[in-house]
């Protein structure tokens, strides 16, 4: 093929007959000066020849290194290549399928691309195709393919048709790779996919046994009120079954009515009578809230598998301000403007922790505050509820706004936060169909809004 067309000013012999015939006439006729006319002439004719030697020169260069880059790309394909004409007649090939094969170029170019199949049902498929010469475009079909050495290997291949310039059907173009490989590559991709969710469910329940930790304190308070009356109530027990006791043996030892009488009233057994359903029914209500409690903190610490239940968010809520404010500052106080319910479906434990987070957060920031407060506020609208969670603190720069939700991102002194808080929150948040957005309130101070959807 001839990338150059011949220019229209192109001398040729005959051309230069005419002008020698022109300039011996010219010389008779008219004398020297024709003479200088003609050899002007030439020179503008040779000039224009050498131009265009030069020009077919930086052509061909062109067309060399194009050529050495579409070899050089082709070379280094990893997958197999096959340029075919209409009939399916092999013209070209790479150095991929060369290698996966182990035949030589001479012995894969004029053959019949049915012939490197190595099953029937493969050579019919690839038959039908190109009997159909409809120009479609086919894409992730499996082939068995033969080679001379590693026996059939299977090929995961795309077919294309490849035209002319003016739109005529040429032939295909067939790229492909060994299914072993993408077989590999996908096992490992599936491998790195269960890796990252394990890191990933180890990151959130690391976050949590951080918050946690910042709760023991409370908890410990929270706890240690039950426990007291039901000490209290158990203490007090004691002592009247030692008085009932002694009672009872009087009794069983036939004292006269007077004597039990003067016991009676001594030991005070009516009063023990009265008091004794109310100290059971107050020991009863202090194990259970021991056990709801404890409950509370198992059902936060356990590392939930995104459990799908339905459950009421403004419970969530309260559980976790309760446990925040019991270790924050007394200083701090939470406002909540709730509605009465807002049910919604997903993990009540991971909520709970993207709520405890927020609140602690906002405990940290007012820190400096002589009244610090937050309010909570909650409304429905259409099926989904809007959450604000705005504090009277300093707010949040500019530059930190783009950041606020990058792992390991952290304005909190080291030691004092790890930066994951607000990035898991943002992706338990996102995984339950909703957002999570913060910003600074136009009166001052951070707001983060938090849209879920409701339950249906």
């Amino acid at each position: 093929m001839n990338p150059v067309g011949k220019p229209p000013h192109e001398p040729d012999s005959g051309a230069a007959r005419m002008l020698e015939s022109l300039a011996a006439s010219a010389g008779a006729a008219a004398g020297e000066h024709v003479w200088i006319d003609v050899i002007q002439k030439m020179d503008e004719v040779y000039h224009d020849l050498l131009e265009y030697e030069v020009a077919l020169e930086d052509k061909n260069a062109a067309l060399e290194e194009s050529q050495q880059f579409i070899n050089s790309v082709l070379m280094s394909m990893s997958d197999i290549l096959i340029v075919c004409n209409r009939a399916g007649i092999i013209e070209d090939v790479n150095q991929s399928l060369l290698t996966l094969t182990n035949r030589t170029e001479n012995e894969i170019k004029g053959r019949a691309i049915f012939d490197l199949l190595a099953d029937q049902v493969s050579q019919q498929q690839m038959q039908h195709y190109f009997a159909g010469q409809g120009g479609e475009t086919l894409h992730d079909f499996e082939l068995l393919l033969s080679t001379a050495s590693a026996g059939n290997v299977p090929v995961s291949v795309n077919c294309t048709p490849r035209y002319s310039g003016v739109g005529k059907l040429l032939g295909m173009v067939i790229t492909g790779r060994p299914v072993g490989e993408l077989r590999r590559a996908y096992k490992a991709l599936r491998q790195t996919h269960e890796e990252l969710k394990r890191t990933q469910q180890q990151l959130l329940h690391s976050e949590k046994m951080a918050s946690l930790g910042r709760l023991v304190a409370g908890v410990a308070h929270e706890l240690n009120n039950p426990i007291s009356f039901v000490l209290g109530n158990v203490i007090a027990l004691k002592r009247y079954a030692e008085r009932l006791h002694r009672y009872l043996d009087a009794v069983h030892c036939c004292s006269h009515d007077a004597e039990l009488g003067d016991l009676r009233e001594e030991l005070r057994i009516d009063r023990i009578v009265e008091d004794m359903p109310a100290l059971i029914e107050g020991t009863v209500e202090g194990a259970q809230r021991t056990r709801d409690i404890v409950d509370s903190l198992k059902r936060f610490s356990a590392i939930d598998r995104d459990e799908q239940m339905r459950f009421d968010l403004v419970s969530v809520i309260e559980r976790a301000v309760h446990w925040v404010t019991k270790v924050g500052s007394d200083k701090f106080r939470v406002d909540l403007k709730l509605p009465e319910e807002l049910p919604m479906i997903g993990s009540p434990g991971q909520m709970q922790q993207v709520v405890m987070n927020l609140v602690q957060n906002a405990c940290d920031a007012t820190a400096e505050v002589a009244e610090a407060r937050l309010m909570i506020t909650g409304r429905i609208e259409n099926d989904s509820m809007l959450l604000g969670f705005y504090d009277n603190g300093p707010g949040i720069s500019v530059a930190n706004l783009r950041h606020i939700f990058d792992p390991f991102f952290t304005t909190k002194p080291v030691g004092k936060g790890t930066g994951l808080g607000l990035a898991i929150s943002y992706g338990i948040v996102v995984r339950h169909g909703g957002r999570l957005v913060a910003d600074n309130h136009a009166e001052g101070g951070a707001v983060f809004w938090l849209t879920l959807p409701l339950a249906e």
